[in-house]
């Protein structure tokens, strides 16, 4: 009896707080103290730390990672150090005002960029000579003088030292004047370079606006002048009048520039070729006042003003129009486009005849009687001119 009251109590006990949890009314815990025991004298007792592997201990494996690391951040590296640079790039660059810069022949593309930082044209040197390694322009880099504008990127600069949009100069050489005076411009002219070695032929040179690049040498410039003026010469000389009195190019040209020095207005050249072309077909002489001076003084007669006297009409020399029959030996000086194309087709007149009118251009005549009243005319304007500047 007792012992199945132990085992009743024990059994009791057993239930112990599932019992006393049912009698009170309260619900049983979810995990007996037995099992709490248990779990607490598990988490107390921590896990040993794995040991790591022979393999990922062998220097090989360790130097593997290592060069792998070093190739990611190398990789990333270069990732953002492009982007850095082709932010940089085509950012606008720190230029204030327009610039002439002049890239020197066989200049690399390392000083280049140098001088570019050095100037305040681009921000960073290194970066554009990456650039220009990079698009594979190094060995396209054309030497010349370039316009940058401000804010220009370093994209915008290497693009245009590629293109060879170099700056234009104008060399202006104007009509009528003497070879010699078409050197004296040219070695006066800072933009271009080299000498000039001998005097061109008077009348082989056409008198325009050309343009030239800085550092041109002034002995291309004058082969231009020498082309320009065969091609002209060449055109006017094929479309010039069937009956004009002349035999060959080279008296066109002669012609040509008696007509250039005789009238400084467009709008006469035609006029006065057709005076000279009138007097050779009735085997006039020329009696040009022109080829007076050049006779006496060669290309310096054009330098300045000169009066021309009785005795240098006198005066035997072979230009001397006065004297001698027909054209001069040669030119007497460069003639321009329309004079030479105004002396292949010159006005239909009947004038022999032209004098000064006072207005800068010249009163014409087909009777020496007619001339003789416009000269008279031309005579009183002089005197009134020389009264007024007297009394002055």
């Amino acid at each position: 009896m007792r012992k199945r009251g132990r085992g009743r109590g024990g059994a009791h006990d057993g239930a112990g707080e599932e019992g006393r949890a049912a009698q009170s009314g309260q619900p049983a815990p979810l995990v007996t103290a037995t099992r709490r025991s248990k779990q607490r004298h598990t988490n107390d007792e921590a896990p040993p730390p794995r040991k790591r592997s022979r393999a990922a201990r062998h220097p090989v494996v360790i130097v593997l990672n290592f060069a792998l690391f070093a190739l990611v951040m190398a990789i990333f590296g270069t990732v953002a150090a492009f982007v850095i640079g082709r932010q940089a790039y085509l950012a606008a660059g720190p230029l204030e005002m327009p610039v002439q810069l002049n890239i020197p022949r066989g200049a690399s593309v390392q000083s280049i960029a140098q001088g570019l930082e050095a100037e305040g044209v681009i921000s960073n040197q290194y970066v554009f000579i990456a650039a220009a390694y990079g698009t594979g322009s190094t060995q396209s880099v054309k030497a010349g003088e370039y316009a940058i504008e401000p804010e220009a990127s370093m994209a915008d600069v290497l693009a245009k030292i590629v293109s060879g949009d170099v700056v234009q100069h104008q060399i202006t050489i104007a009509e009528g004047l003497s070879s010699a005076q078409v050197v004296n411009r040219l070695n006066e002219n800072q933009v271009l370079t080299g000498t000039i070695s001998e005097i061109p032929p008077e009348g082989s040179l056409l008198p325009e606006t050309y343009r030239v690049t800085r550092g041109m040498s002034r002995a291309r410039v004058l082969e231009l002048m020498r082309n320009a003026r065969e091609q002209v010469l060449a055109q006017a000389w094929e479309n010039r009048d069937p009956d004009l009195p002349i035999e060959s190019p080279s008296d066109l040209v002669t012609l040509a520039s008696i007509v250039e020095k005789e009238t400084g207005q467009r709008e006469e050249r035609g006029r006065v070729a057709s005076v000279f072309v009138n007097r050779l077909r009735q085997g006039m002489k020329l009696q040009s006042d022109p080829t007076i001076l050049y006779g006496l003084y060669g290309g310096e007669a054009w330098n300045e003003g000169r009066t021309i006297y009785q005795s240098d009409l006198d005066r035997a020399n072979p230009y001397n129009t006065y004297q001698i029959d027909g054209l001069p030996p040669g030119p007497i000086a460069n003639p321009g486009r329309e004079a030479l194309m105004a002396t292949a087709n010159p006005d239909e007149t009947t004038d022999l005849f032209f004098v000064a009118d006072g207005t800068g251009g010249h009163a014409f005549a087909r009777t020496y009687a007619e001339h003789q009243e416009n000269v008279a005319r031309w005579r009183e304007i002089e005197r009134a001119r020389n009264s007024s500047s007297e009394t002055q």
